[in-house]
Order: C-alpha cells, then structure tokens, then sequence
C-alpha cells in the first residue's frame, strides 16, 4: 500500500477556489482503479494551508494516475509544499 501525505501552501484568499478548481480531480482520483482513499482539505488552523491525504492499493496505481502532476494554473498559486510517499508494509485496526 501506498500513502501520500502532506501539505501545500497557498495564498489564503485563493485557497477556497483552488480547492474548487480540484473537484475534478478528487473524483477522477476516487474513480481510479487502485484508489483507496483522495482527499484535499482545507487546514482548520492555517487559512493558507490545503492538507493532502492519498491512499493506493500500488505504486503502479498511483504512477498510472499520477500522469505529470497538478496543472500549470495549479503549481502556479503554490507557494510551498511537503509531500511524501510512504510505502506500508501491513495495515491493523487502529
């Protein structure tokens, strides 16, 4: 299994029509064969701040889907990010 998790950071007077503007995304992420879990939130504490939380069955579901990343007009408003990708090795109740 694969998570990505982190967050990146954008002007806090965009960060509601970026989120928006990633509607499309989320849902074709969800639609995709290997998704477990997309999800793009807004931060309850940093008005800038959009926390990222994926979750793949593979790594080559992820690479299928990924394709070259957020779109021109996206990595345009970032100002910062901190991604990572986490490969877990087994899963048991919380």
């Amino acid at each position: 299994m694969i998570i990505i998790s982190g967050w990146i950071s954008v002007d806090p007077d965009s960060r509601d029509d970026y989120l928006r503007g990633c509607v499309s995304v989320v849902e074709q992420a969800r639609a995709s064969s290997g998704c477990l879990d997309f999800a793009l939130s807004a931060d309850l504490v940093e008005a800038g701040r959009i926390n990222v939380y994926e979750r793949w069955e593979s790594g080559e579901s992820l690479d299928a889907f990924r394709g070259s990343g957020p779109s021109d007009d996206q990595a345009a408003v970032i100002r910062a990010a901190e991604v990572a990708r986490y490969e877990i090795a087994g899963v048991g109740p919380a």
